[in-house]
C-alpha cells in the first residue's frame, strides 16, 4: 500500500488537498465531523468521522500516516475560543505518531504593512483579535517543529476562492451568476492578491512530499494583484452581463453584523481591503516550480461548479 496522508477538514481546502494528493497515488484519509460519504471526494478516499478536539482520537485515526494536514477550523466567530485548543489536539496526535504536520493559514499575523508586499520573513504585527490568535498559533508551530517535536511547514494564501469554496465564491460570485448583486468589501479600486482554492490545496500536498519544505512557511503561488473592480470585470466576461455589486464598509458591516457573526468579525479585517494588499508568492513559485492559475481560468472553473452544484 502507499503512504497514508490524512487530512483533517472537508471544507474547499480539505477537499483541494485531498484531491492533489490522490493524483500524486498516496493513499489518502479525511476525517470528518460527519464522517459522511461525499461525492466531491476522489474515489478510494476513507472518509473517517471524528472529532478534532479529541487529541486521543486523533492519535487512533493519524496512526501510520506520513503526514497530517490541518484543513479545519471553527466557525469563523469562534476562532478565540476554540482554534487553539483544535490545533492542540491535532499537533499533539502528530507527535505521538511522528508524522509531518502541514498546516493551511492566512496572512492575519502580518497585520497591516499599509500596502507593502507581504513576504514569508516579515514580522508579525497583528493588530486584530483573530490575527493575534493566528499568530500566537503560528509561533507554536514552529517553535514545536525548532525544538524537535514535531517536524511541520506552514501554506498559507491570501483571500481565496474557487469550487467548493463558501465564502468569496458564495457572497461575491454565486449570486453574480443568478442575477443579483453581489456583495464586495471596503474599496474596490484597491489592487489585492486572490489565491485559487485549487492552488492553495496543491501547495499543502506539496509541502508534505517534500522535506526541503519543512521548517519553513509557504506564501500559495498565486497571479498579479488586481481590484475589486477588476475581478468583477472578469466575471462578466465569463458570465456575459453586466453585474451589479454592492461595497459595505465599516458602517454597514457593523450592522449587518448585529445580526450575523461572521459579519461582525470582518469589520476588524476590512484594512486588507482599504488599502493594496498583496501577497508575494515567488518564493513557493521558484522552489517547486509552479505558478498560480490565471485569474480568467480560476473564474471560468468556479463558474462551471457553481453551476453544477445548482
Amino acid at each position: 500500500m502507499s503512504e497514508l496522508h490524512v487530512v483533517f477538514g472537508t471544507g474547499a481546502l480539505g477537499k483541494w488537498t485531498t484531491r492533489e494528493l490522490v493524483n500524486m497515488g498516496k493513499r489518502v484519509r479525511v476525517i470528518s465531523h460527519s464522517g459522511k460519504a461525499d461525492p466531491r471526494l476522489p474515489e478510494g478516499v476513507e472518509i473517517v468521522q471524528g472529532d478534532a478536539y479529541d487529541t486521543q482520537h486523533n492519535i487512533e485515526v493519524t496512526k501510520g500516516a506520513t503526514a497530517v494536514y490541518q484543513c479545519a477550523q471553527p466557525l469563523y466567530h469562534e476562532w478565540a475560543e476554540k482554534f487553539p485548543s483544535m490545533q492542540k489536539a491535532i499537533l499533539d496526535a502528530v507527535a505521538a505518531n511522528g508524522a509531518k504536520f502541514i498546516v493551511g493559514d492566512n496572512l492575519y499575523m502580518y497585520g497591516d504593512t499599509n500596502g507593502q508586499p507581504i513576504r514569508e520573513d516579515l514580522p508579525y504585527q497583528p493588530h486584530t483579535k483573530k490575527g493575534r490568535v493566528r499568530g500566537e498559533m503560528s509561533t507554536t508551530i514552529m517553535e514545536a517543529h525548532r525544538s524537535g517535536k514535531i517536524r511541520a511547514a506552514i501554506g498559507r494564501a491570501s483571500n481565496f476562492f474557487g469550487p467548493d469554496d463558501t465564502a468569496v465564491t458564495s457572497y461575491a460570485i454565486r449570486p453574480a451568476l443568478e442575477g443579483k448583486s453581489i456583495n464586495l468589501l471596503g474599496r474596490t479600486d484597491q489592487p489585492h492578491t486572490f489565491s485559487y482554492v485549487a492552488d492553495f490545496g496543491k501547495l499543502l500536498a506539496t509541502l508534505g512530499t517534500r522535506e526541503e519544505s519543512l521548517g519553513q512557511i509557504w506564501f500559495t503561488p498565486s497571479p498579479a494583484p488586481i481590484t475589486q473592480m477588476e475581478l468583477v470585470r472578469i466575471m462578466e466576461e465569463e458570465l456575459g452581463h453586466k453585474v451589479k455589486f454592492m461595497a459595505a464598509g465599516k458602517l454597514m458591516l457593523s450592522l449587518l453584523g448585529l445580526f450575523a457573526p461572521t459579519l461582525r468579525e470582518s469589520v476588524e479585517m476590512l484594512y486588507e481591503w482599504d488599502k493594496p494588499f498583496i501577497m508575494d508568492s515567488s518564493k513557493a513559485q521558484k522552489a517547486f516550480g509552479f505558478q498560480g492559475t490565471p485569474l480568467r481560468q480560476a473564474m471560468k472553473e468556479t463558474v462551471a461548479w457553481i453551476r453544477e452544484s445548482k
